[in-house]
């Protein structure tokens, strides 16, 4: 069963590390996706880059795509990234979630894969 483990961070909190300190957090992720592939649950995983690279698009209120360009002055948190796992229970993501490095200065969201109409 897939199941998503999205990093979910302060939008504040990348300018607040050194960039030594953001290259090891990046290394301690890269470590941590390492061995989820090494006990062969990863399907994927990515970090994503801050709010001012992003784009929001909505068509909800009009028949034209409305276009918001990033970074989002109402946002207080943002997707860093995500890992994509095959796990056999929502428990054992969970458990996973857990020793996440992320988990130590964000929320990681455990979200099974699944129809949006379930």
């Amino acid at each position: 069963m897939a199941y998503l483990l999205l990093v979910i961070e302060p939008v504040e909190q990348r300018g607040q590390r050194t960039p030594e300190e953001g290259r090891e957090a990046y290394r301690q992720m890269g470590e941590f996706a390492d061995g989820l592939k090494a006990r062969g649950v990863l399907r994927a995983c990515e970090s994503l880059t801050s709010l001012k690279d992003a784009s929001r698009v909505s068509r909800a209120l009009a028949d034209d795509a409305r276009i918001i360009d990033g970074p989002f002055a109402e946002a207080k948190e943002m997707i860093g990234g995500f890992f994509l796992l095959d796990c056999e229970t929502h428990a054992e993501a969970v458990e996973i979630a857990a020793t996440c490095p992320a988990a130590a200065w964000c929320t990681i969201e455990v979200r099974k894969v699944g129809p949006c109409y379930l």
